[in-house]
């Protein structure tokens, strides 16, 4: 067999074997297995940090053709544990491409497999849940990997964000009239270019920066990023969050949005197969507006955990009713489960990022 049909496998810790072909790196890995309904943006999903720790499945059935840029990187380098598809185009056709998928794939050590049967492995993750899984392209002794699988970390109670956060703190631009530091639990770029882009002055700390460090940079607003993981696994980020309540204006995106909802009383609690894609209605409950949103999270606010005389739910998924938004009714502070910053085609919560800005004005008026 040529190494560009070298065989691979993914074994599911409830012993569901699929087998393929590699197109990627060699080797092992272990992760939990979802599914992600995007047609488009593979680069951005693979270097989305909040994917450290899962094997992706895309449902769309071609994958690559467009092949890899240098401008759509959402972090330094893909994040995710394995990449799994239907079928892998070779053949790229984008005058922005400078390399193909698979070659990207090798360069940062992750596995990618071609000829998997995505739709019934999506079938087995919507009836059986997200589970934790072994992608190989060396051991092929079934049994063996059934249980390495059963006995990997997965990712409830993890600290995965100590694996993505910056190693120190930096600045993202340096001009603008509002000082924004963004907490950083696994930021995706294009969050601190919008910043950016509304006259925002943008510095970036790593998770572990204390509630006294960040209030030493005197900043009007604070933004808690996206992230990998279980929030219960960070009670550090919590404690920060709670700190810094009532301080200054906050806005959370996707684990920033479970963070505040620990700090603010409330509990979290792991989907069935999580929210991963790039099409998830979400009704704005003030104006009724509905909006097509990206997603990708395993973990969940309870509502009925929230006090309701202190927090307004804001946005509720029209999918299973989960939550998606909060503000509190005194403080300047909301969060959204779904990332605004990502617009696959639809730009409808854009808005929320001049809602961020507006609340800092107001509170320094």
């Amino acid at each position: 067999m040529s190494k560009e049909k070298q065989k691979g496998i993914l074994v599911l810790e409830d012993g569901a074997i699929f087998e393929g072909t590699s197109f990627g790196a060699s080797g092992e890995r272990a992760g939990e297995v979802v599914f992600n309904t995007s047609m488009t943006g593979y680069q951005e999903i693979l270097t989305d940090p909040s994917y450290k720790g899962q094997i992706i499945t895309m449902t769309y059935p071609l994958i690559g053709n467009y092949g890899i840029n240098e401008a759509d990187s959402e972090s330094l380098k893909p994040c995710a544990e394995g990449f799994i598809v239907k079928e892998y185009s070779r053949i790229v056709s984008n005058w922005r491409a400078k390399k193909n998928l698979g070659d990207f794939l090798k360069e940062h050590d992750v596995i990618g497999l071609e000829g998997i049967d995505t739709r019934a492995l999506t079938k087995h993750i919507r009836i059986a849940g997200a589970m934790k899984a072994i992608i190989s392209t060396e051991n092929f002794e079934r049994k063996h990997l059934t249980e390495k699988a059963r006995s990997s970390p997965g990712l409830a109670g993890r600290d995965l964000i100590k694996e993505v956060t910056s190693p120190k703190t930096y600045n993202w631009n340096k001009n603008g009239t509002h000082r924004v530091v963004v907490i950083d639990c696994g930021v995706k770029y294009n969050i601190l270019r919008e910043l950016a882009a509304r006259d925002c002055r943008v510095k970036v700390v790593p998770a572990r920066t204390t509630a006294r460090e960040i209030l030493n940079f005197k900043p009007d607003g604070l933004l808690i990023s996206n992230g990998p993981g279980d929030p219960e696994g960070v009670p550090y980020v919590v404690e920060t969050a709670k700190q810094l309540l009532g301080k200054l204006p906050i806005f959370g995106i996707c684990l920033g949005n479970q963070i505040l909802g620990l700090s603010l009383g409330g509990k979290t609690y792991k989907l069935k197969f999580g929210h991963h894609g790039g099409n998830h209605p979400v009704r704005d409950l003030k104006t009724g507006k509905l909006a097509i949103t990206v997603q990708n999270h395993s973990f969940c606010v309870d509502i009925d955990s929230l006090n309701k005389n202190d927090i307004e739910i804001t946005h509720i998924n029209l999918n299973d009713q989960t939550l998606e938004g909060i503000r509190h009714r005194k403080l300047p502070v909301f969060s959204v489960q779904f990332h605004p910053e990502a617009s696959p085609g639809p730009h409808d919560t854009n808005y929320l990022f001049d809602n961020f800005v507006k609340m800092i004005q107001d509170n320094n008026a």
